[in-house]
This record gives C-alpha cells, sequence and structure tokens, in this order.
C-alpha cells in the first residue's frame, strides 16, 4: 500500500536500472590472452598512431630536402634553364617528333632525378615506422567489408564516442602548437623579408628555402611530440579495449582446452577401462605382491615371452582390495612383501617389464611360489 502511495506521489521517478549495467554485462579486469591478442592481430586490430607516422615522414622529408638541397637545386636550375633556352625553338615548332620526345623524355628524367631522393626516403620511412609500430604481419581482413559500418546508430556512436573526444583535443593542441610556432617563426623573419628587394634572385630564392625547410622541420618535430602521446593512448586505448571479463576468459580456456568437467568425465572412463582390461588380465598372474592393506601388485613371469617379469595389474586402497579378492577368486598367491610393492606400485608402469634392481626381490618370491606350487602338486 505505502508503495502504490509512492508511486501516485508528486517524488516518484521511474528509472530503468538497466542504462547504469555495465556493457557486455560484467567488469571487464582481465588482460587480454594470447589468443584474444593474436585473433585481434589476425582482423587487422593493432595499437597504431596515424599522427606518429605522419610526423616521422614530415620531418624525413624536410630533413631530405635540407640535405639534398644543393643536389636538388642544381638539376631544378639546369632543367628550368634548358626548357627556357628551348622556348622560342619550340613556338617556332621547329621540333621533329622525335626532338619533341627526346625533350619530353628528359625533362621527365629531371623531374624524377629531382624528387627520387624524397621518394625513397618516403617509402623507407612509412615502412619502417608502420613495421614498429605493429610489427610484420600480413592481413587482408581490414579490407573486407563490413556491414555493421553502415549501421547509423553505429556510426552515431563512434562520432560522440571517447575516442573522438580525444582525437579533437589532440587536433586542437597540434593546431594551436602549429600556429604559435609558426607565428613565431613568421614575426622573427619578418623584418628580413621586407629587404628581400635588396638581394639577388638566387640569394632570395636560398633564404627563402632555409627558411621555410627550417620552419618545416620545427613544426615536424612539434607534430613528432604529439605522434610520440598519441601511439602512447592508443597502445593504453588498445590494451584497455581488449581487457576481458573472468568469463570470458574461462569460455576461451575451455574452447583452448576443453570443459574440465568433459576432460575429467573423459579421463574417469579411461581409467575405467584400464583397470577392467587390467582385471581381465589378473588370472594370467603367478603371484600377487601386497603390502599388505594400501598396495597390490600382480606379476606374470613368461620366459618364453619375455626375459624378465612383468607387471601386469597394480592398485592402490580400494583398487588393491579389488585385485586380492581377484586373486583369491582365481587361486592366485598372495605374498606380502611391504618394500617390494610399495617399489612396484610407485616405480614400474602396467605391461612392462620390472627394473634390474628388483631382480633379486622378485625372484625370491617366485621361487617362494613356485616352491609352493610345487609343494601342494606333490
Amino acid at each position: 500500500m505505502e508503495w502504490e502511495e509512492m508511486k501516485r506521489s508528486s517524488y516518484y521517478v521511474p528509472m530503468r536500472l538497466q542504462f547504469f549495467a555495465d556493457e557486455g554485462g560484467a567488469d571487464k579486469t582481465e588482460e587480454a590472452t594470447p589468443k584474444k591478442l593474436s585473433d585481434a592481430r589476425k582482423e587487422g586490430q593493432v595499437a597504431r598512431s596515424q599522427e606518429l607516422s605522419t610526423a616521422v615522414m614530415l620531418l624525413a622529408f624536410f630533413l631530405v630536402i635540407k640535405v639534398f638541397i644543393g643536389f636538388i637545386g642544381t638539376r631544378f636550375l639546369k632543367g628550368f634553364g634548358d626548357v627556357y633556352q628551348a622556348i622560342d625553338v619550340y613556338v617556332a615548332d621547329e621540333f621533329g617528333a622525335a626532338m619533341g620526345s627526346a625533350f619530353l623524355r628528359d625533362g621527365l628524367v629531371d623531374i624524377l632525378l629531382i624528387c627520387l631522393p624524397v621518394f625513397i626516403v618516403a617509402v623507407l620511412v612509412a615502412f619502417v615506422v608502420t613495421v614498429a609500430q605493429v610489427k610484420w604481419k600480413v592481413t587482408t581482413k581490414p579490407l573486407q567489408p563490413k556491414f555493421s559500418k553502415f549501421n547509423p546508430i553505429n556510426g552515431f556512436k563512434r562520432i560522440f564516442s571517447k575516442g573522438k573526444l580525444f582525437e579533437l583535443i589532440k587536433d586542437v593542441i597540434k593546431i594551436a602548437l602549429i600556429f604559435y610556432v609558426a607565428y613565431s617563426d613568421l614575426k622573427e623573419g619578418a623584418e628580413t623579408v621586407s629587404v628581400l628587394y635588396d638581394f639577388s634572385l638566387k640569394q632570395a630564392v636560398v633564404y627563402i628555402g632555409d627558411f621555410v625547410i627550417d620552419l618545416g622541420i620545427k613544426l615536424s618535430a612539434i607534430y613528432l611530440i604529439v605522434g610520440v602521446a598519441d601511439y602512447i593512448y592508443q597502445k593504453l586505448k588498445f590494451k584497455k579495449d581488449l581487457m576481458m571479463s573472468k568469463q570470458e576468459v574461462k569460455d576461451e580456456y575451455k574452447q583452448q582446452e576443453g570443459d574440465p568437467q568433459v576432460k575429467g568425465r573423459i579421463k574417469s572412463k579411461m581409467r575405467e577401462v584400464s583397470q577392467r582390461r587390467m582385471m581381465q588380465k589378473l588370472p594370467e598372474a603367478d603371484v600377487v605382491i601386497t603390502n599388505p592393506t594400501h598396495f597390490a601388485c600382480a606379476i606374470k613371469y613368461d620366459k618364453e615371452v619375455s626375459e624378465a617379469p612383468v607387471l601386469i595389474a597394480k592398485g592402490a586402497d580400494y583398487l588393491a582390495q579389488k585385485i586380492k579378492e581377484a586373486a583369491k577368486e582365481n587361486g592366485i598367491p598372495i605374498v606380502e612383501n611391504k618394500p617390494l610393492a610399495r617399489m612396484l606400485y610407485y616405480n614400474v608402469d602396467l605391461d612392462s617389464e620390472i627394473p634390474r634392481e628388483l631382480y633379486q626381490m622378485t625372484a625370491e618370491v617366485l621361487a617362494y611360489v613356485y616352491k609352493l606350487k610345487n609343494g601342494g602338486a606333490a
């Protein structure tokens, strides 16, 4: 009655508690297992920072330009001079088809030679940085289309996720730093730029080129810091995203190793089959050696089959009693020898010959049994 009155009051606010439940239904407190990491890698899920790759490539680009600026400038000026000198001939249409092709080919070769150092370094740096982040493993899974990506609900979730918020903050910081460094350098170089008209064309080009390259190196270094921070974040995020609940770890273990209960039942069945087979062979034994209450070991010796006696049955406690009962039913002598019974039980496998160290003790027991049989026959 009180509950009904509370529901009718103005202070009652209905709430759906499922909204407060954790995603996935369980806390993910366990680190990812090697199998889950391997599966994620096969799917193309790795901790990788595109910002770091871009930053290193930009830094390498400006450093290469700075190192090869003399070579690039010389080739550029030579190519420009050759083209400039041939303009009047080209306009007069005095080129034949072969000369035009040769002129075009030489121009393309000059362009390729100018760009070749940059291209080579860019490819090598991109490869090295990518392999350094994710190691070498080729997979085509990320290229396969996934219909879940076309789900508008999932799209909105990705847009308003914590990852996107971090990306936004990172971009704002990156732009702010780049703008600050660029503005500071431009402000410092503004006075020199104002007197560029006193420079020769070559001096002005060299100065502007050096200024742009140095600014590019500074901006790339700032970008590299952002890239390193992003890589650390991506590693931590990747580790957190792959965290598993205890139930997931148990389920994975069952998939790999099998259900422990099923494995236990299988082992139990195998023991039953082995014991049944062992008890079926027991009537062939020559003697059963006991401890006398805890262990029982049955030995058979056929010199035409084996060089030494063979242990065909053994057991402890309840199974030892079953072996002794079967021995009595089949008229097999039971001899008490505590040390020998213990050593046979712990050191000899079923259907295996006894070791040389036990020959003497076993021979004494068999001699006693044979003597009893022969005396009985007499």
